[in-house]
């Protein structure tokens, strides 16, 4: 692990000076980014179709017409898949026609804002380098902005709601001591909750919350009301809306005939289908348990092991403190350890997101607002790596007009970023605290 220190290097914030070549490729990559958007921008296509999708949605319920029958939605084949209770929700947001009409310009607005809530990592000051590193991070990592400002999808929604749910859940110790800043962290664990609720297959994320730098009781309280508030849309939907909550089971059961059925095995780079196609080589791809098998060793082995791993690794390395079980040695190294807990849990979150078994491409936004917490901190060439891997290569194949969709490009990045990332936190766990002592 010495050699991979090595590689690592020092603190960008340290060398930043000194590092020219880190500058260029930082400028290189924005202006790739920037590029991609422009052409998108001015490509001759017909954007923003699941916007149109979700708004038609709104109008048909409004209508008094079931919004889950595709034939009772203008100008679309696709069905809607998110709760009944939304329609309610989203009604003011396409108020007017305004949205569909221009969501390309309302979605730029949306992304800089997403980018300017994300917070440092327990800091109470963030630098303009630190902002301009996470809004390039959120209009670039894995191009999931492109997919989601093409298609208009509600995905932007849930990163800014995302944003402010890592802002109130990621506070610096100092200012989130007390009742009042336990209570901002609830706040934040039952919008992250919600959040969940608009994609049910990310629940798991709610299971990150256990890093945090706090009692176990406490943690506990933040998964409960994290919990709540990814059940509470589905209680009031089925409680209040009880016909369109039977169709809304229907669409997702394909119980519609002659319609766009959301599923699971829908087309999507997540490594579930990865391991479908993987056994389909082999001709086993038929049988389900054999393939949900495969996709949770995969997740297992590329993804959650080596995670848990290298954190009891780094709980281990630290000064041996006597008594108590595992967890509860976790619990105070965490506790010990405020910066490096923020760290883990937004770590925990990528980790959990890229392992869902139903992950599209424009999914891969969220997924890049969970990278931006982190690219601010790192060293300089594990930045860089995030940057040649996470931004330009699939930049570039954007912009050179091929596609990532149907294939697991996309996948294969975020699998590798996120290797880049545990790397940089089995190499110096404790670099972030370093820092705060030196400064």
């Amino acid at each position: 692990m010495s050699d991979v220190a090595r590689w690592l290097g020092p603190s960008v914030d340290m060398t930043a000076r000194r590092n020219t070549w880190l500058a260029w490729l930082i400028g290189l990559t924005a202006l790739l980014v920037l590029g991609n958007l422009v052409s998108d921008g001015t490509l001759p296509l017909n954007y923003g179709w699941d916007v149109r999708v979700n708004c038609a949605a709104v109008d048909a319920h409004a209508d008094g017409l079931d919004p889950y029958f595709v034939k009772n939605l203008k100008g679309t084949r696709f069905s809607y898949p998110y709760l009944p209770v939304t329609l309610d929700v989203f009604r003011p947001v396409c108020a007017g026609g305004v949205l569909v009409a221009h969501h390309m310009g309302v979605y730029l607005v949306l992304a800089v804002l997403c980018g300017l809530l994300l917070p440092g990592l327990g800091r109470t000051q963030t630098s303009p380098r630190d902002v301009a590193l996470r809004l390039l991070c959120v209009f670039g990592a894995f191009i999931g902005f492109e997919w989601v400002w093409a298609s208009g999808n509600f995905a932007i929604l849930g990163g800014v709601l995302t944003a402010v749910a890592l802002r109130l859940l990621l506070r610096p110790t100092a200012s989130a001591a007390g009742d009042r800043g336990f209570a901002l962290r609830v706040g934040g664990a039952a919008l992250l909750g919600l959040v969940t609720s608009f994609k049910l297959v990310f629940c798991p994320m709610i299971a990150a919350l256990y890093f945090l730098p706090l009692p176990r009781a406490r943690k506990l309280v933040l998964i409960a009301v994290a919990a709540f508030g990814f059940a509470w849309p589905i209680l009031i939907s089925r409680v209040f809306y009880a016909d369109l909550f039977s169709s809304w089971v229907g669409v997702l059961t394909k119980q519609i005939p002659d319609q766009h059925a959301v599923e699971l095995m829908e087309t999507n780079p997540s490594l579930l289908l990865l391991a479908r196609s993987l056994l389909e080589q082999v001709g086993l791809g038929d049988s389900k348990p054999v393939m949900f098998a495969t996709y949770a060793l995969a997740a297992l082995a590329l993804v959650l092991v080596p995670f848990v791993l290298s954190v009891l690794r780094a709980v281990g390395s630290g000064p041996a403190r006597a008594g108590g079980s595992l967890l509860s040695r976790l619990d105070r190294w965490l506790i010990d350890h405020p910066h490096v807990a923020s760290r883990v849990t937004v770590l925990a979150m990528f980790a959990l997101y890229v392992s869902s078994p139903r992950l599209k491409e424009y999914a891969f936004f969220e997924l890049a607002v969970y990278a931006a917490v982190l690219i601010a901190d790192l060293p300089a060439l594990a930045l860089a790596a995030m940057l040649a891997v996470g931004f330009i290569a699939p930049g570039l194949v954007s912009i050179s007009g091929h596609t990532v969709e149907g294939g697991f490009v996309l996948l294969i990045v975020a699998l590798a970023c996120f290797w880049i990332l545990l790397l940089d936190f089995r190499a110096e766990p404790m670099r972030l605290e370093a820092q705060d002592v030196r400064s």
